[in-house]
């Protein structure tokens, strides 16, 4: 392919901008960045196309240039003020460089332009379900049932917005739509690890264990399933069952304070203190701002002190 549109260009003594882009497209799917951002220039220069700037800001992200990128689109929004998928570029740069405002803005932009936009929708409802508005969340999710979206992820986020909205009647019923809906193991462990959630809120401990435990039959590597199941086996006074657990844990999401703040307080109850305090440190490496973990560590140090 790309032999054949380097000689399509020479044809057209390098003046088509299209075998520009096919050039470039070849570039890109070898992996060769850089001459593919080359042709993708120089077709802009001839001719400023939409399609282009989208590619051209697929290399810059390849190259981890979200910046370049997002300059880009902003450019492009001067030529083709108003376009949908420049919008969504910026915003969905802004979501990945953890800038949550700022996309959800962009995000409300798109729907102004296009208000049956389902990815807008959709993440501007998760936006407000994170910032503990889950009823606004659910009137988000509600709209994509109305204009025809039926997957597992919309009755699993359903579910949980009606959880934490208080109401109890639709929660069961999204989760069970979206349990029949899953179409692989992944979707499937994400449904049971929600109603694990429920049912550790409504306080049926017994089902929270087996919902756990069936999210792990699904997907083995759920490393928030084998925390919560590890703080159950803590409740039943199980401590090996329980620290073998968070080991497995800590070792699949090295990210995820949680574990190793549990592993410090199981381990603080037992009286192993020292390994109390190196959890502990863990912790606050993983979630420096976590209040519960600071309390421990002063805790400890004060304990350290006094021997």
């Amino acid at each position: 392919a790309l032999d054949l549109a380097a000689l399509a260009t020479e044809h057209a003594q390098f003046k088509d901008w299209w075998w520009k882009v096919q050039i470039g497209k070849c570039y890109y799917r070898l992996g060769l960045y850089r001459e593919a951002e080359k042709q993708f220039k120089s077709a802009l220069k001839q001719q400023d196309m939409v399609d282009t700037i989208l590619y051209l800001a697929k290399v810059y992200l390849r190259l981890d240039q979200p910046v370049t990128a997002l300059n880009l689109f902003k450019q492009g929004l001067e030529q083709f003020p108003g376009e949908v998928t420049l919008i969504c570029g910026i915003a969905r740069i802004y979501e990945e460089m953890n800038n949550i405002s700022s996309a959800a803005e962009y995000y409300k932009e798109v729907l102004k332009q296009d208000n049956t936009h389902v990815e807008a929708i959709a993440c501007i409802g998760s936006n407000h379900f994170y910032s503990d508005q889950p009823e606004i969340a659910l009137r988000f999710y509600r709209r994509l049932l109305q204009m025809g979206v039926y997957n597992c992820q919309l009755f699993n986020n359903l579910g949980l917005c009606c959880f934490y909205a208080q109401q109890y009647d639709m929660t069961l019923s999204s989760f069970e739509r979206a349990l029949f809906l899953a179409e692989n193991e992944e979707e499937t462990a994400d449904v049971w690890y929600n109603l694990g959630h429920v049912a550790v809120g409504i306080g049926d401990l017994n089902l929270a264990y087996q919902c756990f435990k069936l999210t792990l039959v699904n997907n083995n590597d759920y490393a928030e399933a084998y925390n919560n199941l590890a703080v159950l086996e803590m409740r039943k006074g199980h401590t090996e069952q329980a620290r073998a657990l968070l080991q497995t844990a800590s070792s699949l999401a090295p990210h995820m304070y949680e574990p190793h703040f549990n592993v410090a307080i199981l381990s603080e109850k037992v009286g192993d203190l020292q390994r109390s305090y190196t959890a502990a440190q863990k912790s606050e490496e993983a979630f420096p701002g976590h209040v519960d973990t600071q309390q421990l560590m002063k805790q400890l140090k004060e304990h350290f002190a006094m021997l």
